[in-house]
């Protein structure tokens, strides 16, 4: 979904001003949450998400009215990033002024159960256990506070792939199913480039907007991000510093285009200068929609392996609806939640509406997932995105801290990237400055 792209871009502004939360966590906590609010099980509930996301969301409203009378649902689109600050200053005042229910992304609801443990209501109170394998691997643990208690359900997961131009592919001689680690796309990029004319892919070279998608993407298929599962840094590890290596040898070698400025890669896409995506599931939908002229240029193949012989699938993000602790409708807003994202109709019917790729498992047997795309020369692009999600996933930790170890990393992406700087040595010194900044320890 594009609503990605716009929430990659200013994720670390939008926390900025509660630097990183931790300033926002001094406001009081938002500690007590669950004896705050009240288990109503009718009257209207308010729902906060934002752009196409919105949208899908007042799809499912008649039905669920209809299916549960007592209860009106207004969905309100609070815009991104408008929405984080929302919630994060609500969290801190203890729960006051938010909505019932709460549309969260991957990137900010570790750090809310971190910094606001009572903050979201527990789930698990009011039935939610019974869903644990419902919803694609890898996404459960994140919906778990540190009491183990459930506290959001899974809505969105975006699997990785590769989008490319076929036309240039083919032209150039190059065939993707050879294609199996980025050691063979840089060997092949030059070869690409001569026969479209175009770079491999674009990159905010100078960081204006914190672009580390790939170098994140890069990370996951090697199992690593920048913290492990028990929240030590991972920043300096040797998977973090394979992924930096393979951007500075994509861009020494003149494969990457420079794509600060806001438009720019939708520009240079739409001028046929970029002959991959590096990008997930959302991007089906955004790529047709955008640039219709290039109907059947465009393939998918899953992402080359970030070290020669590695995995091929990952998870890059996600996104959950909860309800709020300090809701006088819990119950309400609960049954809301539960409809939307365990029935396969209605998460067929939002995926249908705003392509939120959905997490619920039973979704992928409607024939949607397996049909041609005219966009793709028609190509089941959904299905090989149903297929990586098959080959699991380990789940991601992106703690509370994720802000500033994304603000270190660009850093750390904008020195090999302008200056040439050695990956290993600024990604040393980045994981030194989070451990100061966060007191975390390194892992060994």
């Amino acid at each position: 979904m594009s609503h990605h792209l716009s929430r990659r871009q200013i994720l670390h502004l939008a926390t900025a001003s509660a630097a990183g939360l931790g300033l926002a966590a001094c406001g009081g906590g938002g500690t007590g949450g669950d004896q705050k609010g009240a288990d109503g099980d009718s009257g209207r509930i308010t729902v906060w998400s934002w752009t196409t996301a919105a949208e899908a969301l007042r799809g499912v409203v008649p039905s669920f009215e209809r299916d549960n009378p007592g209860i009106t649902v207004d969905v309100q689109d609070l815009g991104n990033p408008a929405i984080w600050d929302k919630i994060t200053v609500g969290l801190a005042s203890g729960g006051k002024g938010l909505a019932d229910v709460l549309h969260i992304g991957v990137d900010y609801l570790p750090g809310y159960l971190q910094k606001f443990p009572q903050g979201l209501a527990d789930l698990s109170r009011l039935g939610a256990d019974r869903h644990k394998d419902a919803f694609a691997q890898g996404l459960w643990p994140t919906v778990l506070g540190e009491d183990g208690a459930v506290r959001a359900l899974p809505w969105e997961v975006n699997p990785l792939g590769l989008f490319y131009r076929h036309d240039y592919f083919e032209k150039a001689g190059v065939d993707p199913a050879s294609l199996t680690s980025w050691d063979d796309l840089i060997e092949a990029g030059p070869r690409i480039r001569a026969a479209g004319g175009a770079q491999l892919l674009g990159l905010d070279k100078p960081g204006t907007a914190q672009d580390m998608d790939f170098f994140q993407s890069l990370m996951l298929l090697q199992g690593a991000f920048y913290f492990d599962a028990e929240g030590r840094i991972t920043l300096a590890s040797p998977a973090a510093v394979q992924a930096l290596t393979v951007i500075k040898r994509l861009n020494d070698a003149g494969l990457v285009a420079d794509t600060a400025g806001e438009g720019t890669w939708k520009r240079l896409v739409g001028q046929g200068k970029l002959a991959t995506a590096p990008y997930p599931a959302w991007a089906i939908e955004y790529l047709a929609t955008k640039f219709p002229a290039q109907k059947g240029k465009w393939r998918v193949m899953a992402s080359p392996a970030a070290v020669p012989g590695g995995g091929r699938s990952a998870i890059v993000n996600s996104t959950y609806l909860t309800v709020s602790a300090t809701s006088p409708r819990r119950k309400a807003a609960w049954r809301f939640v539960e409809y939307a994202l365990t029935k396969p109709a209605e998460i067929n019917r939002m995926f249908a509406s705003g392509g939120v790729f959905p997490a619920l498992k039973t979704a992928y047997d409607d024939p949607k997932f397996s049909a041609p795309h005219p966009f793709y020369g028609g190509q089941r692009v959904l299905r090989s995105f149903v297929d990586s999600l098959g080959a699991g996933a380990a789940a991601t930790n992106f703690t509370g801290d994720y802000s500033r170890a994304l603000k270190l990393a660009a850093d750390a992406q904008t020195q090999v990237l302008l200056k040439g700087a050695d990956p290993a040595a600024v990604l040393k010194a980045a994981a030194e400055r989070l451990a100061q900044q966060t007191g975390r320890q390194q892992a060994a």
